[in-house]
């Protein structure tokens, strides 16, 4: 069989499926684009931190996951977060669920967490470890075990992790067996545009560069969002159909 005329005979249905994937792709990313002028990813993000998450009474255990761990700017965050409410609830136990540093050294991610939390006025005493758990999943059944069920039954407990992930956190936690679980979402606070720009500008030039800055900042962290919120959507989406949440 000559190679050409097969290779003629492949060529057009594979050049249509090329371009069908190429103009998928260049639609999604349109849509993208589009919805980063809008304020739809922000307050998609703010859903899946926000939604049910509400715990009404003092929490009696305060459980930190430990996310991409110590040091990272996101287990900063939450160490940050354990410690403010750590210090308005003093009598609050607090486990740290993050997987062991099988070198137990000094800067193993548990420990360095727990050190940011004790330099923040944390008694060491107070902190306790969930060392097995690799996901949010494990997580919640380990230290459903360790806790006890009269505990999980009775005791309010609260969630600090990243603000995208607090839905599913909650959700799962309940899944477990916890009755009395709420989160606190482990927010970045921004400067407000208004401070990046020079105050003694007549009005008219700081509205522009306000708009400038919208533009430079704002669209692209909007984009960010929505990364963040459909991987966060598929580990739901994935999480609900093994039955975890």
């Amino acid at each position: 069989m000559d190679p050409f005329l097969t290779m003629k005979k492949v060529w057009p249905p594979v050049k249509r499926g090329i371009t069908i994937i190429l103009i998928s792709l260049g639609t999604i990313l349109l849509i993208a684009i589009i919805l980063s002028f809008t304020d739809y990813p922000y307050y998609a993000h703010r859903w899946l931190a926000n939604h049910n998450t509400q715990l009404d009474v003092d929490p009696d255990i305060i459980i930190l996951l430990g996310g991409t761990g110590m040091p990272s700017a996101d287990g900063l965050l939450r160490t940050y977060f354990t410690s403010g409410i750590g210090n308005k609830y003093p009598k609050a136990k607090i486990i740290i669920a993050m997987p062991a540093d099988t070198g137990l050294h000094d800067k193993s991610p548990e420990l360095l967490m727990a050190h940011e939390l004790i330099i923040r006025g944390i008694d060491s005493l107070r902190i306790k470890y969930e060392k097995e758990g690799f996901s949010t999943y494990s997580q919640a059944k380990n230290i459903a075990s360790m806790l006890g069920d009269e505990t999980v039954a009775n005791k309010s407990m609260q969630i600090v992790t990243s603000p995208e992930h607090m839905f599913r956190a909650v959700a799962t936690f309940r899944k477990a067996g916890f009755k009395f679980i709420g989160g606190r979402p482990a927010f970045e606070h921004v400067l407000p545009e208004e401070q990046l720009i020079d105050g003694t500008l007549p009005n008219e030039l700081r509205d522009r560069e306000a708009r400038k800055l919208n533009l430079r900042y704002n669209m692209w962290n909007y984009l960010k969002y929505e990364i963040i919120v459909l991987r966060e959507y598929c580990a739901i989406v994935y999480y609900k159909l093994r039955g975890w949440i």
